[in-house]
Formats: structure tokens, C-alpha cells, sequence
């Protein structure tokens, strides 16, 4: 199998099958993005404690690229310390945003995947909205960012 093919099927596997879309009981963080260039809107829930990420949830909707890189968002940082996620956002961000090949692929492991997005400028904010609402639940909880303001990224990927 291909690259292609397999970036295909992996998309589509998470836009079919979205991962960790049941609302939490009792998220301790919570914000919202929505990307009004191709419709997406996603709330991203956190359960943190101990300066790890317990539990994370992924409501909303949107096009296959934006729902897929938030269920793979959510496995990804499901588990990790908050600086952790971090480290894996900025690496997102520098693969994504940036197009940089100087990523570290170790780090972001299966989101590699993803890669290809950086080629296809209309879908980079598809790509960033779930990691946009997964920022600011972090460090702006009860946000709510609109990819259509300044330049579209969330702060982190402006530098």
C-alpha cells in the first residue's frame, strides 16, 4: 500500500469512526474552535489532573480533514503531561503550518500521517482547529477561536 492510500484510509477511518466524541462528565477545561472558511466547529474537553491529560473529548463537525486531526489529536494527548502535549503541538504545528520536514516524527508518531495537509494550504486550518481548540482549553479555557480572525492559527503556531 501506498502513502496515499493510506493517508486516504486513515482519514476517512476518523472521519467514519471519530475517537473520543462522547461528551465528559466533569471536564476541568474546556474551548471551541470553528474554521467558518469550510464550516468545521469543534469543542475540545479536557479532564486534567495531576498535570496530566485523564481524559479528552472531541464534539463537533466539519469537513473529513478537520474531524480526522482531532480524533487523532485526542488519542494523541490522551494520557500525557501538559508539557507533553505541548512538545506534540508544537510539533504538529511545525509539520503543519510551517511545512517543515525538521519535525520530530518520534514525537508525533501516527500524526505523522497527516504530513500532506501542509501541501494543501485551504485545509491547514481544517487540520488546526481541533489543536487550536485543544491550545486554548490549556491556557484560555472557556475560549472559543475563530480561525477567521488575524491569520488563522492559534497562537502558538504564529511564533
Amino acid at each position: 500500500m501506498d502513502l496515499k492510500t493510506l493517508y486516504r484510509e486513515v482519514i476517512l477511518d476518523h472521519y467514519k469512526q471519530p475517537r473520543n466524541t462522547a461528551e465528559l462528565r466533569n471536564p476541568n477545561r474546556e474551548a471551541k474552535c470553528r474554521n467558518p472558511s469550510c464550516g468545521d466547529k469543534i469543542s475540545v474537553q479536557l479532564s486534567i489532573e495531576d498535570g496530566r491529560v485523564t481524559d479528552v473529548a472531541m464534539l463537533g463537525n466539519g469537513c473529513a480533514i478537520s474531524q480526522a486531526s482531532a480524533s487523532m489529536m485526542t488519542e494523541a494527548v490522551k494520557g500525557r503531561s501538559i508539557e507533553d502535549v505541548e512538545a506534540v503541538m508544537a510539533e504538529f504545528s511545525e509539520m503543519i503550518v510551517k511545512g517543515s520536514p525538521d519535525f520530530d516524527r518520534a514525537r508525533l508518531g501516527d500524526l505523522v500521517i497527516m504530513e500532506g495537509v501542509a501541501r494543501l494550504h485551504a485545509r491547514v486550518r481544517c487540520a488546526m482547529c481541533g489543536w487550536s481548540a485543544l491550545e486554548a482549553a490549556l491556557h484560555d479555557p472557556g475560549a472559543e477561536i475563530n480561525l477567521d480572525n488575524e491569520d488563522g492559527m492559534p497562537a502558538s503556531s504564529r511564533g
